[in-house]
């Protein structure tokens, strides 16, 4: 698993039948910052993810991959490999809190 932020959502009308009613959102993951470890820093990579909780652009969510993506009931017969499987409200790492969903700006 690991923490990322939606930044895009994306429409495809042609798709598996399958797919048809899933929501696809552009996630970009975060890690800590490795100089400071006082916040989150982008990797600059960007996935594309089935959302099945409703995350909006802006959160910050949890994202799992490979094939734990399909060991949900919404994604069990989905062909997916990155799915949203929670929006993040706090972190904190070495008891200090690097980020806060109710403090962000």
């Amino acid at each position: 698993m690991f923490i990322a932020k939606v930044t895009g959502s994306l429409v495809s009308t042609q798709k598996v039948d399958s797919m048809v009613g899933h929501k696809l959102m552009i996630v970009e993951p975060y890690r800590l910052d490795e100089k400071k470890r006082d916040g989150l820093v982008t990797t600059g990579r960007t996935f594309v993810a089935v959302d099945t909780v409703g995350a909006g652009e802006g959160e910050f969510v949890l994202v799992t991959q490979g094939s734990s993506a399909r060991l949900t009931p919404e994604t069990k017969d989905l062909p997916i490999d990155a799915v949203i499987i929670g929006i993040v409200n706090t972190v904190h790492v070495e008891r200090a809190c690097v980020f806060d969903r109710e403090a962000k700006d």
